[in-house]
């Protein structure tokens, strides 16, 4: 067997299920999760019904490359979302659609990732802390070292790029970014992205901009930023060493359907999807004809943010002056200080509301003698209205007489 596989950690839900195991939860309420990250809202049923008006293709082989009518929907797209200049975004050679972000993810560590150039040399993959633990194990199965950045409060939970050396910047081949941020909500601003594509210039790395939460935010005002819109901005229409990352399930509520796309430079793509024709991993047919029709369509975006957005804010009505949450910039998560240990605080929680929450530290690694995610707990608002309600209901009787 490998032995870099020893190298990772339990997953984090894993994690929780074990702190769980030897509480029992007050038996009177009914249980409320808010500890996974998967959408509730009832997705669009137009989609559906593309998948069952298509089944029949199933029994097609599909290409890794995709249809060019799909490319072309989300091509579409992005160049109308991340106003980007006409024709820069191409369809043939920018973009390749995949099951899910989280697959893309960890499989472009293993296609950029060069271990043979400077065999004495450990390469570097940035990544903040805390972080989507796909990036951790991309890291280490792709022959690298993760290097983790530690996001705080004083740093409005953002990385530090400040705090990397010279010799760590050398070492560096992939830098994971991931904004909206999971779990705090931050967002890279134009400025954080402009330093970034400057520093990976300078020393010869990718940025992977994992943005799969970019549709999901508080104020049509505050819209987030994309890589590639930054790097449109600065006259980069070839995106060099720049790749995004997005998909549907946040966006659309499709988590089970795994679709998504990676689409940037374009020599870095030509790579992947070499790699990946390798891989084994194209997108069935009836998967990518129902992407078209969402990548094609903004009302059930739109219509999705509002019942965050009402979420969010009953929410933290209903908690006000007994837990001030602070209102993410962006995602569905709140990330919140806890006034006990985090793991405590869940088993208590879970305890005596019945309610799960996925505490901080297990999405971080104790860095310098510090867990940047101690403390904290991100509570993800995926269940219907009624539901929120009634967790923080509850979350409000906790507090006043449980702590």
């Amino acid at each position: 067997m490998n032995s870099t596989l020893e190298k990772l950690l339990p997953y984090p839900f894993e994690r929780l299920t074990t702190l769980k195991s030897g509480v029992l939860p007050n038996s009177e309420l009914s249980p409320i999760a808010w500890s996974i990250g998967e959408p509730k809202h009832e997705p669009p049923k137009f989609v559906l019904d593309k998948i069952a008006e298509n089944l029949s293709l199933i029994s097609k082989y599909p290409m890794t490359k995709g249809l060019p009518e799909l490319r072309k929907s989300i091509s579409g797209w992005a160049t109308k979302r991340f106003s980007l200049k006409a024709n820069s975004l191409t369809a043939e050679q920018h973009i390749i659609p995949v099951n899910g972000t989280r697959e893309a993810l960890f499989a472009f560590a293993q296609a950029v990732i060069d271990t043979q150039s400077k065999p004495l040399v450990k390469p570097l993959v940035m990544m903040p802390n805390p972080f989507y633990q796909i990036y951790e194990g991309a890291a280490f199965l792709a022959g690298a070292e993760p290097h983790y950045l530690n996001c705080l409060a004083t740093n409005n939970y953002l990385p530090d790029l400040d705090s990397i050396t010279q010799d760590q910047w050398q070492r560096c081949q992939l830098f994971y970014i991931c904004s909206p941020n999971n779990p705090s909500g931050a967002v890279f601003k134009k400025a954080d992205y402009q330093k970034l594509i400057g520093l990976a210039d300078q020393h010869d790395f990718i940025i992977a901009s994992d943005e799969c939460y970019s549709e999901i935010y508080p104020s049509d005002e505050q819209v987030p930023t994309g890589l590639l819109e930054v790097c449109s901005d600065i006259g980069r229409d070839n995106f060099k060493r720049c790749i995004v990352f997005h998909s549907l399930s946040k966006r659309s509520n499709l988590p089970g359907m795994r679709s998504g796309f990676v689409a940037g430079d374009a020599q870095i793509i030509e790579t992947f999807l070499k790699y990946r024709t390798y891989h084994g991993c194209a997108m069935s047919l009836p998967t990518q004809v129902a992407s078209i029709a969402a990548w094609s369509d903004e009302l059930h975006v739109i219509n999705n943010r509002k019942l965050y957005r009402e979420k969010f804010t009953r929410v933290a009505q209903i908690l006000k002056g007994v837990w001030e949450l602070e209102q993410p910039e962006a995602g569905f998560n709140f990330w919140a200080k806890t006034p006990i240990d985090d793991e405590l605080f869940t088993q208590k929680l879970f305890e005596a509301q019945h309610i799960t929450v996925l505490p901080g530290s297990y999405l971080s690694r104790e860095i310098e003698g510090m867990n940047p995610g101690k403390n904290y707990v991100r509570m993800a608002l995926v269940a219907p209205l009624e539901e929120c309600i009634e967790a923080a209901e509850r979350i409000k009787t906790f507090f006043l007489t449980q702590l």
